[in-house]
């Protein structure tokens, strides 16, 4: 019973957590002999005792462990330096966590979970042949607007199509966010379907949500959505100076939030990025995971060059806008 989840929606990622459990009996009785481990630190041989440990009032020992993969991911093209194993990959006792898994008593499930990770990953080639794996990429298109409407299904409810596809602009992949808007969505609509005008009254801050839409489809290289975007806030009377100064802002936002150091609690991430919603801390983490730092280098020079451009006449500031967008989008 080993288990390896990763991705980057981890929206997903914790309904396959929350359904191991649920398939290992009672929650409470589960609860009881589940031990979390962060794995950036952890030893090969504390991991075993904490599984080779019996259970206590369940039938199972629950072990999962956080970011153990992720110590061996490529970092800028080359692996982590490591002391080598005997096969010369890095791995150095974790080489032994296969052979381990064999022998792991019956009654223990262990499932490693982790952020998006990369084929070449050394210790997941390792365990893959001994593990249910399951990978979680972030949804997008039709994947995001079939998942919309499913949730909308389970929750009783029908949504339309126009809905569907001002949902999946205005959120993107966040799925943790999207699943809170559907909730409210779903509470004002009653018993008729969900509309596009429900979406443009309730979505929470829906020009912001825009703008992390935009930044969202830029840093996925999306331009023609980005175009869009942009043409529909400029649709709803956004000036062209505030959309850049919103774009902006979310950089900086970026920016900062991968300069946190580790070990912050989300309350205290959130206060140092001065941010009063948790809509918006969650864009912005996530918006983190698909930017470098040069990434963000970049940008910041393009939205230089763009507030130049606009304030010296050299272009309006809707066609200095859209070539932002075009170029920010460009790999």
């Amino acid at each position: 019973m080993f288990y390896i989840l990763y991705g980057l929606d981890d929206f997903s990622l914790n309904q396959a957590v929350e359904k191991i459990k649920a398939d290992l009996g009672d929650r409470e009785m589960v609860a009881t002999s589940t031990t979390n481990l962060e794995g950036q630190h952890l030893t090969l041989g504390e991991l075993r005792n904490k599984c080779d440990a019996a259970p206590f009032l369940s039938s199972h020992r629950l072990v999962i462990v956080d970011g153990l993969l992720g110590r061996f991911e490529a970092k800028q093209g080359r692996p982590r330096s490591r002391k080598k194993g005997k096969s010369g990959n890095g791995l150095g006792e974790w080489e032994g966590l296969a052979s381990y898994i064999k022998q792991m008593p019956e009654t223990s499930v262990l499932v490693l979970v982790d952020g998006e990770m990369l084929s070449q990953n050394p210790l997941l080639k390792k365990l893959s042949p001994s593990a249910e794996v399951k990978a979680f990429p972030l949804l997008r298109g039709r994947d995001l607007k079939a998942w919309i409407r499913k949730r909308v299904k389970e929750e009783g409810g029908d949504i339309t199509p126009q809905a569907v596809d001002l949902l999946a602009e205005l959120i993107g992949g966040d799925l943790w966010a999207m699943n809170g808007e559907i909730q409210k969505l779903l509470l004002y609509s009653q018993e008729r379907p969900i509309n596009e005008d429900d979406v443009r009254q309730l979505v929470s801050h829906v020009q912001e949500a825009s703008i992390f839409a935009l930044v969202d489809a830029v840093a996925e290289g999306r331009t023609e959505l980005a175009q869009r975007i942009l043409h529909r806030l400029y649709d709803d009377g956004v000036a062209p100076t505030y959309i850049l100064v919103m774009i902006t802002r979310q950089f900086r936002l970026v920016a900062q939030a991968k300069d946190l150091g580790p070990g912050l609690s989300r309350l205290q991430i959130q206060d140092r990025l001065g941010l009063k919603s948790s809509y918006s801390l969650d864009k912005t983490l996530s918006q983190a995971k698909l930017y470098d730092f040069e990434g963000v280098k970049r940008a910041y020079d393009k939205l230089l060059e763009t507030d130049l451009a606009i304030k010296t006449g050299k272009y309006s500031d809707k066609l200095a806008l859209e070539l932002l967008v075009t170029e920010l989008a460009c790999p």
